[in-house]
């Protein structure tokens, strides 16, 4: 469904920069936002999100507009956060962000309170609902609490665990998520969409006024006063397409029950994996999977075997597996996001794994 939209907006070929260009794309933009950042702020009076290229410049966005209400920011995160955190304070000529331990794969409480109490600037803290290494969520509820506590505000990254909102079997691993000042959703990894799917959220509208840009030729003041939608302060892009298409086909499609039963069966697949994995007497279970993320190596395998397997498997075409370190050592990354993926399909990967890891210790 999502691919067929995708299509139909690439035929149309709107540009999302001004309103007579795209007059029912924007109306579609609009609802979309509004409804996905309820989600997100269910409490909150005007909550409101704009469309992004997917979590990088949604993550960029958290750090722009908290360097233009507080100045330049003092960036507090866990070792395990995206890598665009530290390019977006790169990128806007902010302090190298702090990072904490994160042991067992997610922030450390009694290290982010010591940084807060140390640091002395504004702070903003960058938790995340599902790292990329092993899909881990950060304590939320309780970095919230600190955050309150030393007056810092809270940006989540929820590219890749913020979906787990429509399903209510998976949804309170999320808890706390409304209690930040922005979140990163990013509805290609969960939602299957095509890129771009990205969204940035904030829980008043009035917290992305700083995004506001005047083009004369684009939203001049008399075309706004007299009611037409301005939406160049909708992104930090001019020329867009309408991504609004797709995710709202696709939401109008499934609802709430079809993305559920969607999300639901990818996570059951990742615990059967993992269970496979463990039955297996010749690989390693790195642990359970929090969202859909499974690690595994060989027993007894050390980092070269490990990492000289992954692209054998590539490289003959059999399998694509990334690759992550946690606790010291590199592991075999399985990120499942196929609903559609059979317990046959699993047991053929392990099948994959272990010839081909008994291939290499012959010809080594």
């Amino acid at each position: 469904l999502a691919a067929a939209a995708d299509l139909a907006a690439s035929a149309l070929n709107p540009s999302m920069d001004s309103w007579d260009q795209a007059p029912a794309a924007t109306a579609l933009e609009a609802d979309l936002t509004t409804a996905l950042a309820t989600e997100i702020y269910p409490h909150a009076p005007s909550p409101d999100a704009v469309i992004t290229t997917g979590g990088t410049e949604a993550n960029q966005l958290a750090l722009l507009l908290a360097r233009e209400r507080h100045g330049p920011v003092q960036t507090v995160c866990a070792a395990t956060t995206h890598h665009s955190i530290a390019r977006a304070a790169w990128l806007l000529g902010l302090p190298e962000p702090v990072a904490v331990p994160a042991p067992g794969g997610t922030m450390d409480l009694a290290a982010l309170d010591e940084a807060l109490t140390t640091l002395h600037r504004p702070h903003l803290v960058v938790a995340t609902a599902g790292t990329t290494d092993t899909g881990a969520i950060d304590p939320l509820d309780a970095i919230a609490d600190l955050c309150t506590t030393h007056g810092a505000e809270l940006h989540i990254d929820a590219a890749y665990g913020g979906p787990l909102l429509f399903s209510p079997t998976h949804r309170t691993l999320l808890h706390g998520l409304h209690r930040a000042h922005s979140v990163t959703l990013d509805l290609h990894k969960l939602g299957w969409q095509p890129a771009s799917a990205g969204f940035f959220a904030v829980p008043e509208r009035h917290h992305l006024t700083p995004l506001h840009h005047h083009a004369p030729y684009l939203n001049a003041d008399d075309d706004t006063e007299a009611g037409l939608p301005d939406l160049l302060g909708r992104s930090l892009r001019t020329t867009r397409r309408p991504d609004a298409l797709k995710i709202a086909v696709t939401l109008q499609a499934l609802g709430r029950t079809g993305l559920a039963d969607l999300i639901d069966r990818t996570l059951a697949t990742a615990h059967h994996l993992a269970d496979l994995i463990t039955k297996t007497p010749t690989l390693d279970l790195h642990d359970r999977p929090t969202i859909s993320t499974v690690l595994f190596r060989p027993t007894g395998a050390d980092d070269h075997t490990v990492a000289t397997l992954r692209r054998t498997l590539l490289n003959r075409g059999h399998a694509v597996l990334g690759r992550a370190h946690a606790e010291g050592r590199l592991w075999l990354k399985a990120t499942l996001l196929n609903p559609h993926t059979t317990p046959e399909d699993l047991q053929a990967l392990i099948d994959l794994v272990t010839t081909t890891t008994e291939d290499l210790a012959r010809t080594t």
